[in-house]
């Protein structure tokens, strides 16, 4: 295993993508990740805009939801989300390029705390979102790097 922080995170972040079909399916594309933190982008498609003709709140909400699990397991520590929420304050359409950036605020024993903020190519957010992460007994953990083969 890497002793490296950075690249102990990117194996991980590999390891989780290779097996999140989900991910793929929506055609999440890493941008960048570094320990605590992760960016990840997706194209809006035909197929992920709702009934008015924007993207549907769902896929913003994934594309958070899949930053922030790169960002808090980058760190070598498997964590769950206990809770997680998000504001819309503006929507994306179809063609837009939106990018979720995942920032670790605050992680303890127990807890970490996420901020994500979604926004489109021309910088414009449609997502704000909050995630709180539950890191569980490192005992009884493992990390998606160690089961490489």
């Amino acid at each position: 295993m890497a002793e490296d922080p950075q690249e102990r995170a990117e194996l991980i972040i590999a390891a989780m993508l290779r097996d999140d079909a989900f991910s793929r399916l929506l055609g999440m594309e890493l941008v960048r990740v570094t320990p605590g933190n992760a960016t990840v982008r997706l194209t809006v498609r035909e197929d992920m805009v709702n009934g008015l003709g924007v993207c549907h709140g769902g896929v913003t909400f994934s594309l958070a939801d899949s930053a922030l699990a790169f960002a808090s397991n980058g760190n070598g520590r498997v964590t769950v989300s206990i809770e997680n929420s998000i504001g819309y304050p503006a929507a994306a359409r179809l063609g837009d390029v939106i990018t979720a950036e995942a920032v670790e605020e605050s992680a303890g024993r127990r807890l970490a705390f996420y901020n994500v903020m979604v926004r489109k190519q021309d910088g414009a957010t449609v997502g704000i979102f909050r995630g709180t992460q539950r890191i569980p007994d490192p005992m009884r953990q493992q990390c998606p790097v160690d089961r490489l083969g």
